[in-house]
């Protein structure tokens, strides 16, 4: 049975409000200085990379964390 939840170690994060009329992609980066575990709904969980996990945000938007966990550890937790 997959997990509802899954415990990771977030930092900087980077907000997608969407796209302009150019078809470019709204970017805000908010750095942080250190990093700390947050729990995450799988079912908001969109995507993974080496560096950021893709999630859902509010009001349609999305959000790339950086995350410092190991990619396959993720990996491993998701499947």
């Amino acid at each position: 049975m997959k997990p509802q939840f899954i415990e990771l170690t977030l930092g900087s994060y980077i907000i997608s409000h969407g796209y302009n009329s150019k078809n470019k992609e709204m970017l805000e980066p908010i750095p942080s200085g250190n990093f700390s575990k947050k729990i995450i709904p799988v079912d908001r969980i969109k995507s993974i990379s080496d560096k950021y996990i893709l999630t859902d945000y509010v009001d349609g938007r999305w959000i790339y964390w950086e995350y410092e966990e190991d990619y396959n550890a993720v990996k491993k937790l998701l499947l």
